[in-house]
């Protein structure tokens, strides 16, 4: 009878994004329902074992985890041909094994670290509108496709018509995602928020 609740196996494949960079690596697993992103080991140290673990590989630079992918940036003299195989079966083998993707609480730090970040901004009733207007627009129609591209997107500011957005996972530091950005992004808000005169981004 044991066979039958065991667990089904995890299948990984891997998806190209638009930074060469940055490689997808799929599961069948929910990982993690919001969005983790690691530019340096310190953070993941604290924060996540698989991450913390990655970046034990010397050609890791970068981890992102966000629903059933995992983002994984890779410095630039390595190919990704010699080491993708070797990160496949580690990610495979650290989910099938039950390792832990995020400590609890990441999300309620993160949230708090966030908070503090944008304090700062203080928003007119009329601006208050037009800001939760853009956050919709962007968390409907632009997160899901970057999203596919492995990365994410996160409303920053609004402030005397430019908005200021966040990138991170494969989008940060993509040579597209600038285009994306401005040809995408940017002629999407204009059109639906007249207020809007620019987008633009920093890195996560």
């Amino acid at each position: 009878m044991e066979n039958i609740v065991a667990k089904s196996a995890v299948m990984l494949y891997t998806e190209q994004t638009p930074n060469p960079e940055s490689l997808k690596f799929v599961t069948n697993r929910m990982l993690y329902r919001g969005t983790a992103d690691f530019k340096e080991a310190e953070l993941a140290i604290d924060w996540s074992p698989l991450g913390k673990a990655l970046f034990e590989f010397p050609y890791v630079k970068g981890v992102y985890i966000s629903s059933n992918f995992v983002t994984v940036t890779k410095e630039f003299n390595y190919e990704w041909a010699d080491i993708m195989l070797k990160l496949k079966e580690f990610i495979k083998n650290f989910i099938e094994e039950g390792g832990e993707i995020l400590k609890e609480g990441f999300a309620e730090e993160m949230a708090k670290l966030e908070a503090e970040r944008g304090s700062d901004m203080v928003y007119s009733e009329d601006d208050a509108v037009l800001v939760q207007k853009i956050k919709d627009l962007i968390d409907t129609y632009v997160k899901p496709a970057v999203e596919m591209d492995g990365g994410n997107i996160e409303f920053k500011s609004f402030n005397k018509g430019i908005v200021t957005v966040t990138l991170q996972g494969s989008c940060s530091g993509c040579p597209s995602s600038t285009v994306t950005l401005k040809a995408g992004i940017e002629g999407m808000l204009k059109r639906m928020v007249p207020e809007v005169q620019e987008v633009v981004s920093e890195m996560g």
